[in-house]
Order: structure tokens, then sequence, then C-alpha cells
């Protein structure tokens, strides 16, 4: 039925992972209303906000990495996870 979208398992997760990140987030949401606040962003953000905000600049650091470097994409993955978890806990 999807033979024609050519998923690997690597696509596979990545997507399931949004998926199940984004319900855990609107879970979140629904437990505990999101408060926006001002970080070293400079500009008022909530969780989702921070979370889209750091899913962007990851995309970005691995994609700059690839094109710049060709060091390990390991060390590329740690990078862009560093720097979306300092966007979402500080941003």
């Amino acid at each position: 039925m999807l033979e024609w979208m050519v998923w690997t398992p690597p696509t596979a997760l990545v997507f399931v992972g949004l998926g199940l990140l984004l319900a855990g987030m609107a879970v979140w949401a629904k437990i505990s209303p999101p408060v926006a606040r001002r970080g070293f962003l400079r500009i008022e953000t909530d969780r989702g906000d921070r979370l889209y905000i750091g899913l962007i600049s990851a995309a970005v650091v691995l994609t700059v990495w690839i094109a710049v470097t060709d060091l390990s994409m390991w060390l590329a993955l740690g990078c862009a996870l560093l720097v979306a978890l300092v966007i979402g806990i500080w941003g």
C-alpha cells in the first residue's frame, strides 16, 4: 500500500518519534498549560514554540554539518540534540 513512499526504518523512526513527541506535548499541555516566558531568544515563547524552534535549529545544524564536514554523523546528531535541548530549556 505504501511502497511508493520507499520508507526506510530510520525514516519511519524519525516520523514515529515526531508523532510521539507531539502527542506527548499535547498531553503535557492538557495537564499543565504552557506559560510564555522570555529566555535567551529574546522573544516570549512557550514549550511548543521552543520545541519547534529547537527542531528547526537541529535540522539546520545537521544540514550545515553535512555540507561543511566529513566528520561522524553521530557527533552531528549529538550537537543537534544539544542545540535543541539548550533551546528547549533556556530559550
